[in-house]
């Protein structure tokens, strides 16, 4: 007999639809079966049943040629739509005691005064899909040059869902890179999350070997791998 999946595992196979029908329904748009966080959030849809997206449901929400992430969709795209991207996603949750100390006492908690940083190092880093409104969808941490002013690293949250919580927007400026600034950020999140009873989750492209070993080697287990792509309206 097959083994019963978790309310977490149930959660996270489609954490972007309960986080916008859920805890963030605020921040969303959309009606029925299909939702999208609303414009100046991270471009992400949702759908009750992402294997068959009700994407005509979306058209009065969506601008021409906005795009979105659309995560666990692998058919063929309906009039109105179209496919301009597709990889590999891997779900991760933390499995692995509380980190014993906040890495980062020195990190900055990142709000509007910061934005102008934060989308230049986003534009440059590219760590997934961002918005200027992201960073009201939870915490996020940055670390800063003392001599240059400028944002090294910085991690933060995005969706919710239950006792859930997603770690994203992790990324490191290139002439900060190899210092382990990152990594100190997400402990200190996932001991943060931890000690609130949530469990830290996150989303990380397949292809990036790298942060995958590093997510391994941290606490986190693989959940299960998913199809993403990036859609937008014809």
């Amino acid at each position: 007999m097959a083994a019963t999946p978790s309310a977490e595992a149930l959660l996270l196979d489609n954490l972007f639809w309960h986080a916008l029908t859920g805890p963030q329904a605020h921040f969303s748009a959309g009606a029925g079966d299909a939702r999208r966080f609303a414009p100046g959030f991270s471009p992400i849809v949702g759908f009750a049943d992402p294997s068959h997206p009700n994407l005509d449901a979306l058209l009065p929400h969506c601008a021409p040629g906005e795009q979105f992430y659309c995560d666990g969709w692998s058919g063929q795209a309906p009039a109105g739509w179209k496919i301009d991207a597709e990889a590999r996603m891997r779900k991760m949750l933390w499995r692995a005691p509380m980190p014993a100390r906040d890495e980062a006492p020195e990190a900055l908690r990142l709000g509007p005064a910061r934005l102008p940083q934060i989308m230049e190092l986003v534009s440059l880093t590219r760590p997934g899909p961002f918005g200027p409104r992201t960073i009201e969808l939870g915490e996020y941490f940055g670390l800063v040059d003392e001599a240059s002013g400028r944002l090294m690293a910085m991690a933060g949250e995005r969706c919710t869902a239950g006792n859930l919580r997603e770690i994203s927007g992790v990324c490191t400026h290139p002439d900060f890179q190899g210092r382990g600034l990152a990594r100190r950020l997400m402990a200190k999140l996932i001991r943060r999350q931890m000690q609130r009873g949530e469990t830290p989750v996150l989303h990380v492209m397949s292809i990036n070997e790298g942060a995958c070993a590093l997510y391994l080697r941290m606490g986190f287990a693989d959940h299960r791998e998913s199809v993403v792509r990036v859609i937008s309206r014809s």
